[in-house]
């Protein structure tokens, strides 16, 4: 069973500072007379307390969710077809399945002339956990909905005819709180951890980075402010590179500064080793805003296997 959430210290403040201000606003009440105050600060007390649930109604409500057993199924999807998962350690996997089980709580995830099964929906919700995986508070609180298209799509939303060659998106305007994800792209992602795309992964560090108000390519929800300006050193640096055919790295990372974050997550989560030894300084700064070490995890999954 997964150990319960606990509200925040804000939570506490909150409910408390409401207690003292109720208190000082009935001074007049009880200043000349303190045997009010057994009435007084019952009342005071039932409003904070009112307060206290008001804001803690999602914790409750997640709590609630996770005292459910993660299905044994679900485990070994996860298993099978994520490759991330396979190689945490017990209590890290632990910590994913809450994550991942939380998201699907949480998060609608619809299929457009397409079925959606408990595959496509753990690749999904790791497609949304793998990034924050260091920040468990992390919520998607500008996300609603996932719609799953069988395959890729046109700027129309068809997935027949020409000019299908979007994979994934966020959602603006009529779709706004959504996010559009192609099934087959989706699939080939966690498929073939080898190659250095995930348009799931793609996605959703887009989410993150327009969760500061602006999709830009710095995500300062999670970059610490000494690291906001070597960042986009390095991004312009190697945006020219590519540009002139001298980085691995997909070209469509070049096409803008919002689209590189992504691209270059992408290559981080799905190719570490490779990333780390043909970037060593994009691989420490994406260390630094993710807090993760991809490499580091392997290794300790490679050495563990040889220590049994």
């Amino acid at each position: 069973m997964a150990t319960p959430l606990q509200p925040s210290f804000f939570d506490y403040f909150i409910a408390a500072t409401v207690f003292m201000i109720f208190l000082m606003f009935l001074y007049p009440i009880y200043n000349n007379d303190t045997t009010t105050l057994a009435v007084v600060i019952p009342v005071c007390f039932l409003f904070s307390w009112l307060l206290f649930r008001h804001l803690t109604r999602k914790i409750r409500q997640r709590n609630r969710n996770l005292q459910k057993a993660f299905p044994e199924g679900w485990r070994e999807i996860l298993q099978e077809n994520v490759r991330f998962y396979r190689e945490l350690d017990i209590k890290k996997k632990e910590q994913f399945e809450r994550e991942v089980y939380l998201f699907l709580f949480e998060k609608k995830i619809t299929g457009i002339d397409t079925d959606v099964g408990d595959l496509d929906r753990l690749l999904v919700a790791s497609s949304a956990v793998i990034p924050i995986f260091a920040f468990s508070q992390w919520e998607y609180d500008q996300l609603d909905e996932v719609l799953l298209y069988s395959n890729s799509f046109n700027q129309n939303f068809e997935t027949a005819g020409e000019d299908r060659y979007i994979s994934g998106m966020v959602g603006n305007g009529i779709v706004n709180g959504k996010m559009l994800l192609s099934k087959k792209d989706l699939h080939f992602g966690f498929i073939h951890p080898q190659h250095k795309k995930n348009v799931g992964i793609h996605e959703f560090v887009h989410l993150i980075d327009e969760s500061d108000g602006s999709i830009d390519g710095v995500p300062d929800v999670l970059m610490e402010h000494q690291y906001a300006e070597p960042w986009l050193r390095l991004m312009h640096q190697e945006m020219n590179k590519i540009k002139s055919n001298r980085s691995d790295i997909n070209p469509y990372g070049a096409t803008s500064e919002e689209e590189f974050l992504p691209v270059a997550a992408e290559y981080f989560f799905q190719r570490p080793n490779l990333f780390r030894k043909k970037h060593p300084e994009l691989y420490h700064m994406l260390n630094k805003i993710f807090r993760q070490d991809p490499v580091s995890i392997f290794r300790k999954k490679v050495g563990s296997l040889f220590q049994k």
